[in-house]
Order: C-alpha cells, then sequence, then structure tokens
C-alpha cells in the first residue's frame, strides 16, 4: 500500500505541473499575431470592459465572503457547544481552521474565475488572426486558450485541497496518532468547498445576468428592429455582448467548475474515512490521485486536436475527448488497483473500478443527450425552427416543451449510474464490525470522480465556445473577407454546441456530486453524534422542509431571469435613444457610445446578484436552526430537516436546470438553423420569431440554468460546513 507522502507527492506534483503546463499554453497562444490595428481597437475594447467588470465583482464579493468568514469563526468559535466528538478539543482551534479553509477556497475559487477570463480576452484576437491562415490554426489557438482555464481551474482545485491535507498533517494535536488524524482532516478542510462554491455561485450569477441582458438588448433592437446582422459595428450594445461572453461563460465558468471538483473531492473523502479500516489513508487521498492521473489524459487530448480543414472541427474535438475519456480510464484502473486492492476484500478493487467506469460512460452519455437536445442535425431543434414559420408563440410554446422533455433522458442516465456504482460498491465484499455491506456510498464517490477525471478538457471544450464567440465578433467588426468570416462562423457554431455540451456535463456532475455531498452530510452527522441520521418525508416538519427546498429552487430562478430583463430593458433603451438621437450610427459616419451600455449592463448585474446569492445561503441556515428549535431534546429535528430540505432542493434543481440548459440552447440553435437559409433564411418572419425564442432562452441556459449547477453544491457544502450548528 502507497504510503501518505508518496500519494501527497504525485497529487501536488500533478497540480504543479498542470500549473506549468497552462503556463506554457498561455505563452503559446501569446506569441500568436494580433491582426490588424482595427482588430485590436475592437479586442482591447472588450478587454477593458471585463476587467473593469470583473475588478467590481470580485470586491463586491470579497465584501461578502469577509462577512461570512466572520460569521463562520463566530458560529464555530463562540455560540456552539464543542461536543466530544469535534475534530479538535478547542472550539477556537476549529473555527480557525474552518474559517481559514473557506477563505482559502473563495480565493482560489476567484483566481481561477479570473485565469479563465484573463486568458480568453486574450485568445479571441489571436483566434480571430489566426482565422485569416487557416481553420487548423483558428481552431488549435481557440482550444489551447480555453486549455489554460482548463488545467489552472483543476490544479488550483487540487493544489489546495490536497496542498491543506498535506500542510494539516503536519500540526497533529499531541496524543493523536497521524492515522487517527488523517481521519479528521477531511472534515476540517469542508470550508474550502464552501468558499468555492460562494465565490462560484455569485460569479456564475453575476456574470449570466451580464452577458444575457447584453445579447438579448442587442439582438432585440439590432437583429429584429433594425435589421442588422449579429456583431455589427453600429449596435452600441456588440461591445457589451462581447465583453459579457468572457465574465459569464469563461470567468463564470471557471469558477463553476471549481468548485465542483473541489467539493466533490472533499465529499468523497469523507466517505473514504468511514473505509479506513480497509484502505487506510489511500481511501481518503484516492480521489485526489484520480484528478491527478486525470490532467494528464485531459494533456493528451488537448495537444492532438487538430484537422485538415474539410473535417467538422467538432469531430475533431469530440476526438480530443474519446481520447481523453478513454486515458483516464487507464488511470482509474491503474488507481483502483494500486489503491483499493486490499487483502480483507480482495474483489473490491476492479468493482471501484466498474463504477469509476460507469462515471466515465456517464460523462459520454451526457454528451450524446446534450448534443441530441441542441444541436440542429437533431429532431427536438428542427421541432422549434418548424415552429418558427408561424410565429414567435408557436416558437417559445415548442421550446418549452422541448426544455421539459430534454429531462428525461438525463435523469434516466443519473438513475442507473446511481443505483449500479452503488450495487458494485455494496457488493465489493468490504463489511463493518456486524458484517454488513458498507461500500455502497463509497461506490457513487468513485463514479463522481470517474466522471470529474475529464475536468480538464471539458473546461477547456468550454472556454473555446465564448473566445470562437468573441473572435467572430472581432472579425465581423473589423471588417474582414467573408472567407475569413466563414471559418470562423465554423468555429463559432462548434462554439456554441461545445457549451451547451459542457452545461449538460455540470448538470450530470452536479447530480452525482450532491448525492455525494448529501451522503457525506448524513456521515458528518453521524461522526458528530454517534448515531445514523434517518430522514423521514412522512414527517410534516420535514416534509415542509422540502417544500422550502423546492420553492428556492424556483424563486432562485425567477430572480435570475427577472434581473436579465430588467437590465436587458435599461440596454433595450439605451440603444433605441442613440439610434433616435445619433442617425449617424446607422449611416456609419458616427460611432456608437459602446461605454454607457457596459456601464449599465455592469451597474444592473452587480445589483442583481446580491439578493438571490444571500437567499441561497441564508435558506438552510434558517431551516436548520429554526427545526432545531422546533424539535424535543435528542430529536435532531434541525439535522433531520435539512436534509430534507437539501434531498428536494437537489432534485427539483437538477430538473429545472436540464430543462432550462437544454431548452435555452435548443432556442438559440433553431435560430442558428434557419440563419443557414432553411424557412427563409436570416431576416424572413421565421427568423424573427426564432430570434425572439432565442432572446426567451437566453437567460435560461446562460444564467438561471448555470447558476442552478452552483447552487445545488452550495447547498450541499453550506450544509456539510454548517451541519454541527444543526444537530
Amino acid at each position: 500500500m502507497a504510503s501518505q507522502s508518496t500519494l501527497l507527492s504525485i497529487i501536488i506534483g500533478a497540480a504543479v505541473f498542470a500549473l506549468v503546463f497552462a503556463v506554457w499554453l498561455a505563452r503559446w497562444v501569446l506569441a500568436r499575431g494580433t491582426g490588424t490595428d482595427s482588430m485590436r481597437a475592437i479586442s482591447n475594447a472588450i478587454q477593458e470592459g471585463a476587467e473593469a467588470y470583473l475588478a467590481r465583482q470580485y470586491k463586491t464579493i470579497g465584501v461578502l465572503a469577509v462577512a461570512v468568514a466572520l460569521l463562520l469563526a463566530l458560529g464555530y468559535g463562540v455560540l456552539r457547544q464543542t461536543t466530544a466528538t469535534d475534530p479538535v478539543s478547542d472550539p477556537k482551534v476549529l473555527a480557525t481552521f474552518i474559517t481559514l479553509s473557506f477563505l482559502l477556497g473563495a480565493l482560489c475559487s476567484g483566481v481561477a474565475g479570473f485565469m479563465g477570463m484573463w486568458i480568453s480576452i486574450r485568445a479571441n484576437i489571436r483566434v480571430a488572426a489566426a482565422a485569416t491562415e487557416s481553420l487548423n490554426a483558428a481552431l488549435q489557438a481557440a482550444l489551447r486558450g480555453g486549455a489554460v482555464s482548463g488545467f489552472f481551474t483543476v490544479a488550483m482545485s487540487l493544489l489546495g485541497v490536497g496542498g491543506l491535507f498535506a500542510i494539516l498533517t503536519l500540526v497533529s494535536p499531541a496524543g493523536v496518532t497521524a492515522d487517527a488524524w488523517a481521519t479528521k482532516i477531511p472534515f476540517l478542510i469542508v470550508g474550502f468547498g464552501f468558499g468555492a462554491s460562494f465565490v462560484a455561485l455569485f460569479a456564475q450569477l453575476g456574470g449570466g445576468i451580464y452577458t444575457k441582458a447584453a445579447d438579448v438588448g442587442a439582438d432585440l433592437v439590432g437583429k429584429v428592429e433594425a435589421g442588422i446582422p449579429e456583431d455589427d459595428p453600429r449596435n452600441p450594445a456588440v461591445i457589451a455582448d462581447l465583453v459579457g461572453d468572457n465574465v459569464g461563460d469563461c470567468a463564470g465558468r471557471g469558477a463553476d467548475l471549481f468548485e465542483s471538483t473541489a467539493a466533490e473531492n472533499i465529499g468523497a473523502m469523507i466517505l473514504g474515512v468511514t473505509l479506513y479500516s480497509a484502505f487506510g489513508v489511500a481511501g481518503i487521498l484516492f480521489p485526489l490521485v484520480i484528478m491527478a492521473f486525470g490532467i494528464v489524459a485531459s494533456v493528451v487530448g488537448v495537444m492532438i486536436v487538430k484537422t485538415d480543414g474539410v473535417e467538422d472541427p467538432m469531430a475533431a474535438l469530440n476526438r480530443g475527448f474519446y481520447v481523453t475519456a478513454a486515458l483516464a480510464t487507464v488511470g482509474l484502473f491503474v488507481a483502483c488497483r494500486w489503491l483499493l486492492n486490499v487483502p480483507v476484500a480482495p474483489d473490491a478493487w476492479w468493482h471501484f473500478f466498474g463504477a469509476g467506469l460507469i462515471g466515465v460512460l456517464t460523462s459520454v452519455a451526457f454528451v450524446y443527450i446534450t448534443q441530441y437536445y441542441t444541436e440542429y442535425r437533431y429532431r427536438p431543434v428542427k421541432s422549434i425552427a418548424e415552429a418558427s414559420q408561424t410565429g414567435p408563440a408557436t416558437n417559445i410554446i415548442m421550446g418549452l416543451s422541448v426544455g421539459m422533455e430534454s429531462t428525461v433522458l438525463p435523469v434516466i442516465t443519473i438513475g442507473i449510474a446511481l443505483i449500479s456504482s452503488f450495487m458494485l460498491g455494496r457488493s465489493s465484499g468490504l463489511v463493518d464490525a456486524s458484517g454488513a455491506p458498507m461500500g455502497g456510498l463509497f461506490g457513487t464517490a468513485v463514479a463522481t470522480m470517474g466522471m470529474l477525471g475529464t475536468a480538464g478538457y471539458i473546461l477547456a471544450m468550454d472556454v473555446f465556445g465564448p473566445i470562437t464567440d468573441n473572435a467572430g465578433g472581432i472579425v465581423e467588426m473589423s471588417k474582414q473577407p467573408e472567407s475569413i468570416r466563414d471559418k470562423t462562423d465554423r468555429l463559432d457554431s462548434v462554439g456554441n454546441t461545445t457549451k451547451a455540451l459542457t452545461k449538460g456535463y455540470a448538470i450530470g456532475s452536479a447530480a452525482l456530486a450532491a448525492f455525494l455531498l448529501f451522503s457525506a452530510y448524513l456521515d458528518e452527522v453521524r461522526n458528530y453524534t454517534g448515531a445514523a441520521l434517518t430522514v423521514d418525508l412522512s414527517k410534516p416538519q420535514v416534509f415542509v422542509a422540502g417544500l422550502l427546498g423546492a420553492m428556492l429552487v424556483f424563486w432562485f430562478s425567477s430572480l435570475a431571469i427577472r434581473a436579465v430583463s430588467k437590465a436587458a430593458q435599461s440596454v433595450i433603451t439605451e440603444v433605441r435613444r442613440q439610434f433616435k438621437e445619433r442617425p449617424g450610427i446607422m449611416a456609419g459616419t458616427e460611432k456608437p457610445d459602446y461605454a454607457q451600455c457596459v456601464d449599465i449592463v455592469t451597474k444592473g448585474a452587480l445589483r442583481a446578484m446580491v439578493l438571490p446569492g444571500a437567499l441561497v445561503i441564508a435558506f438552510p441556515i434558517v431551516v436548520g436552526v429554526a427545526f432545531r428549535m422546533l424539535g424535543a431534546p435528542g430529536e435532531r429535528l434541525g439535522a433531520e430537516a435539512v436534509a430534507g430540505f437539501l434531498r428536494v432542493a437537489t432534485i427539483a434543481g437538477i430538473l429545472m436546470a436540464g430543462f432550462l440548459n437544454n431548452g435555452g440552447g435548443a432556442w438559440d440553435n433553431a435560430k442558428k438553423y434557419i440563419e443557414t437559409g432553411i424557412y427563409g433564411g436570416k431576416k424572413s418572419d421565421a427568423h424573427k420569431a426564432a430570434v425572439v425564442g432565442d432572446t426567451v432562452g437566453d437567460p435560461f441556459k446562460d444564467t438561471a440554468g448555470p447558476s442552478l449547477h452552483v447552487l445545488i453544491k452550495l447547498l450541499s457544502t453550506i450544509t456539510l460546513v454548517l451541519a454541527p450548528l444543526f444537530i
């Protein structure tokens, strides 16, 4: 069996390797050409707007994070009673560990999001310039630019969790053995996942509001009312729209996937503690080793992507994903054979390898399912385009139908993955002191790790989307030849698909992770109380708590979509004003005031993100504390009510996220399908109806939907961190 120092060396070494590789990729991308003076002027405007927004957003998030950290310190260090089962006996020491890990998680999440945006706003012009050479040059520049964000995000997560574990192994209390201390460390670093989720929610929500308010405003006035093309330089909202791609799809998604990997790793480590008697520290660090092997697989996947210019770029990206998934599977096999092969259960390792393989196959399944519902080669999107012939109303009705239908296959896939991985783990031969099987939940954890093994490549595909979108905008606004625009259009179309695919992947990973984190919550309650927690939804209090969880998902989605509507109304009013008062804009003799639209959207997004985010943080705390006070002594009603709240909120959130993401993606590609020339093409009545449907779907797929992924996991990490307060 590998020693703890060996495993930590592999984990931290892989994280450092990923950071070094990300720096090399960044230097490679930045060495590409930057095109003409007109292209650089547009790119500089995008860069200036994105950096200004992110600086203001992070200041707001920073103030909120400090306030939450102070509350954690106060709650753990002063208000809460110490128990014999606490990881450390001194409440002030416990409060210090939890608070500092929260702040570190928040900081790392912010850095991951910033790096995603930093590279994207510099890669966009280089992709545009590369398109003047060849499609392959542009494809590689875009994917490698996205990969900088992907590897930086995964590396920061691995370095944060693994580094915290390594540091805490050096500060074990007097009288506590190294083995006993290793089982307590995961409970001391749960704050890291909470901090990561906290920042990710605000980053994703604020960026989503920004990008879609600008997009909706630009599309409705530009395409529908003025009849000008997308990314036309005469549209005053076009720079804000291009800025939004970066702060929403790059900064927000980087923070989102960072918290996914961090929170899931910590949850799996907590479940690994329950199997310490069989696997030792190898079971606790196993999730981090899987992530380390996944980094190597993603490096290979990114580097092999290329196209001959004739092949569909999506085929090249898919090939890279399949290679990454195959190599991640090999790494999973090696890790299971090496770390989970123990004499007490000689068959356990291949059972858990099977569970991990299920996770890998689930990620592939979600790619296919999302493609089916969001690409215009398939029936769902074609049905929306066909309905557009009879107007916006039928387009919207059909889009809602497709979005609702799109929840079926993901739920079936998630159900199969959870049950089969649980059964494999349960039949692994691991038993507790009474002889009862005990590996089932760890099987679901390994499945989650299998799905996250390709996270580096998945995030590269995600950031590929906004980079190519911006590149197309730069080419359009700088009035480059049609042949160059054709190349960027091909990449932009692929980018829309990759963004949808990664959101589908995020839903699947969020579903598996939510079950993992819920199981970790139950284990944490058992660790603090010494008894298993039974969650009985037939209790009126627990049922009501569940209703509140489902209601929160709908309320949060409403606030997110409403925020887009309000900010978009301000943008529309401003664009109309400029067109009316300055006729030289449409004549091409006067330059629009881009900065005014950027400022409007920035203020609107930052103002609107606070209330929904505060609700998500406050709700589980209020439910846990209120029902704890209602319960009888020793009943643990607060912990049980929070478990019911979390269960139902997770179910509602998964379904709502799938509906919003896939429905919005289908509306978007129905519009693009018509723009290929079908049903009259651009400027036809069908196209105008499809643009309306697309604007309805915009806040679905890029604001509320992606934010729900984070909401699901943030609720789980909050309950993990605050579980002692509910008991």
